[in-house]
């Protein structure tokens, strides 16, 4: 018997050791980037709970980036339902006379929705137009109280306050804060189509076209834009070899954008309105007189997820505590301690990513990723994860490998941080839930690592 006991704990140890051993190959990259395996973390194992086939540091504390948008999104696909809209409303005090024309304000409600874009707005007007709104005599006032007010500053993450990436949240947020700029190349000149523009709001061309030059992906960073009071000022040598490309603008405040755009719209759609804008509570006894409902959550989690969205991430997470960080921080550990999902090390800044603060261990990740597949939210939270080589934020990578079109992966990018976490379905048709991470100076050179674990699940040598 105790020969027997002896036997079996030293096959136990034996795998342990060989759980923990990162494959060659996987070593070899991570050497060839000069990234220690010290700074990494793995987690590889069947989705049905089974064995791992690989832990290495899987306990250790490590920054997620966006990878912890898995967290956000599935908890609220299970608190909110994969049906769950958001409601922005147009209301007023009373309602138009019978000539069209409305005596005093007109307020827009907002409930945090994580995507009220230019099209929506235009429908939501185009309602009001539909149901004899002609003239607006008051000014338009923004209610924005779904959210607990927060100072939030878009130059403190990076310093790049004009990257869409940095705007913050907003119980009212209006096309994610941001101009989509279109850049033309004429015959001598860069055109620049600006949607959505507001009234009033100018934009002064200073870009010249350069021949000869080849695009690369940095070819936004020889251009630059200046906000001042009612224009944006662009300069910088546009490449004709890169065609057409979109540049996307934050920088102009919310209200400020919502405001101009609305008045621009209301006019084209043949009403008239010529007040300012103001923020204040909808008041008691309004009557809603239009209404715009967002797609549903199990449609949004594949723009958070698919393309890392982080500003929808943010409005998602503190949905889940009715506009209050803190109350979305609790209300996302009951639900994990209700599933059982105990993580001890996990710390939530934003639920986006977008944060240096942000903790997780790999082998959390993994344990939410075996409790999802096991959920009844399975199927939505899976087809918001970027397919291998062919969509989202991974659809320039991993091109040319086996496993390409066969994993579903988050991706979470930062300075410094690296990482990628889902599921794999190799050649012999198992699936295998995968983490790994990265937290280094050298992170951006892991994508040969990521591509050489991938690599050795799929061939099966798990």
């Amino acid at each position: 018997m105790k020969h027997l006991l002896f036997l079996l704990l030293a096959g136990a140890a034996l795998f342990a050791r060989a759980a923990d051993r990162l494959p060659v190959p996987v070593l070899q990259a991570l050497n060839s980037a000069g990234i220690p395996p010290q700074a990494v973390a793995v987690v590889v194992q069947p989705v049905d709970a089974g064995r791992p086939a690989l832990r290495h540091r899987a306990d250790q504390p490590l920054n997620p980036a966006s990878l912890i948008k898995l967290v956000t999104t599935y908890a609220a696909l299970e608190l909110l339902g994969p049906a769950y809209t958001w409601r922005t409303e147009a209301l007023a005090e009373s309602p138009p006379d019978g000539e069209g024309v409305l005596g005093g304000d007109l307020t827009l409600r907002g409930s945090g929705d994580p995507k009220l874009t230019y099209d929506r707005l235009w429908l939501l007007l185009r309602e009001l137009r539909g149901r004899g709104l002609r003239e607006i005599r008051g000014n338009l006032v923004l209610d924005r109280t779904a959210f607990a007010p927060v100072e939030h500053d878009p130059a403190a993450f990076d310093g790049k306050p004009l990257r869409p990436y940095n705007v913050g949240p907003d119980a009212l947020l209006f096309n994610f804060a941001t101009l989509h700029l279109t850049l033309v190349p004429e015959s001598n000149a860069v055109r620049v189509l600006a949607e959505p523009l507001p009234a009033g709001f100018a934009v002064v061309n200073r870009l010249h076209l350069v021949e000869g030059k080849p695009c690369n992906g940095e070819w936004r960073e020889a251009l630059t834009a200046q906000l001042a009071m009612g224009e944006v000022a662009l300069s910088g040598a546009y490449p004709r070899s890169c065609g057409e490309k979109r540049w996307h603008l934050a920088g102009l405040a919310n209200a400020a954008l919502l405001h101009g755009v609305f008045t621009r719209l209301w006019r084209e759609l043949g009403g008239e309105f010529a007040g300012g804008v103001r923020e204040a509570p909808t008041p008691a006894g309004a009557i809603a007189l239009a209404a715009s409902d967002s797609p549903p959550l199990g449609e949004l989690v594949r723009d958070i997820n698919k393309f890392s969205n982080n500003v929808m991430a943010r409005q998602v997470f503190l949905k889940l505590g009715a506009g209050e960080a803190a109350a979305a921080d609790a209300a996302l550990r009951a639900w994990l301690a209700k599933k059982g999902l105990d993580f001890p090390e996990l710390v939530l800044d934003n639920g986006s990513g977008l944060s240096r603060r942000e903790r997780i261990a790999a082998a959390s990740l993994a344990r939410l990723l075996a409790s999802a597949w096991a959920s009844p939210v399975m199927p939505e939270l899976l087809s918001s994860l970027p397919i291998a080589a062919i969509d989202g934020t991974v659809k320039k990578k991993f091109n040319g490998n086996g496993f390409a079109g066969q994993a579903h992966l988050k991706t979470g990018s930062l300075e410094g941080v690296r990482g990628i976490a889902g599921y794999l379905l190799d050649r012999q048709g198992r699936r295998h839930i995968v983490v790994f991470l990265v937290n280094h100076p050298n992170a951006a050179l892991a994508q040969p690592a990521f591509d050489a674990l991938l690599e050795w699940l799929w061939l099966g040598a798990s």
